[in-house]
């Protein structure tokens, strides 16, 4: 279990939702990987690595909104820049799992 934070650490984290637009093969990636696209409405076009190769087709994460925090630092995976953290979890076989809201929102829309 991770250390106890409190609400105001939480509230640093700035979750949006966005769209999917590209996803691409990410074969310099340590583990298989896609680059993705994502459109958060107002703030923009970000980029993400993800590892959801297993459970998921390009064809089916394409115009999929999803969760994601937005204010991390971009980081540098092989030759590709993360702009965002696209949320999933690992089910049973360490398999990402993403997580979605239920109902379509507007891209951009802050996680509360």
């Amino acid at each position: 279990m991770a250390d106890t934070i409190s609400f105001e650490d939480f509230q640093k984290l700035d979750i949006r939702m966005g769209t999917i637009t590209e996803v691409i093969d990410f074969p310099k990636a340590n583990k298989p990987a896609y680059q993705l696209t994502l459109d958060f409405g107002t703030l923009g076009i970000k980029k993400s690595s993800a590892q959801l190769t297993h459970l998921y087709s390009k064809e089916t994460l394409l115009k999929k909104q999803v969760m994601a925090v937005v204010n991390f630092k971009p980081k540098q995976i092989a030759n590709f820049i993360s702009e965002c953290l696209v949320l999933g979890v690992a089910n049973e076989k360490g398999e990402i799992v993403l997580l979605k809201s239920d109902k379509q929102t507007n891209n951009g829309t802050c996680i509360s």
